[in-house]
């Protein structure tokens, strides 16, 4: 399955589920670990576990498990598709960690083009 189809799943699970601040960066031009980080916070801890379920069940839906999980009791979930990294946090954890601030090089996608339902505020 090709990154940005993925991308489109992961985004639109998070973003059905109410997933707050949701951010894509194109990091393929900086690491060789993936091409998307897709970023997003959870107002609880239930619902990161709820959002990380979501995705994964709609990716499993398309016929794709994760590589790898990690962090499935804490306020920040790993969900690892190779060509897309989801990361799911708590607001304090995902301030503390700044993904977003170091990964800020990278490419931001444009969410509006994917999200079906335009993004939750």
């Amino acid at each position: 399955m090709e990154a940005e189809q993925i991308l489109k799943i992961a985004a639109n699970a998070l973003n059905e589920k109410k997933a707050k601040e949701i951010n894509a960066i194109e990091v393929a031009d900086l690491t060789a670990l993936t091409r998307y980080f897709l970023i997003a916070t959870a107002n609880s801890s239930t619902q990161v576990r709820a959002l990380a379920d979501e995705v994964e069940a709609k990716l499993e839906e398309a016929g794709l498990r994760p590589h790898h999980i990690e962090g499935r009791t804490t306020g920040w979930v790993v969900l690892d598709y190779e060509t897309v990294v989801v990361h799911i946090f708590l607001r304090d954890q995902r301030e503390f960690y700044g993904l977003d601030r170091m990964w800020s090089d990278g490419k931001i996608v444009n969410l509006d083009e994917i999200l079906e339902n335009g993004q939750e505020e």
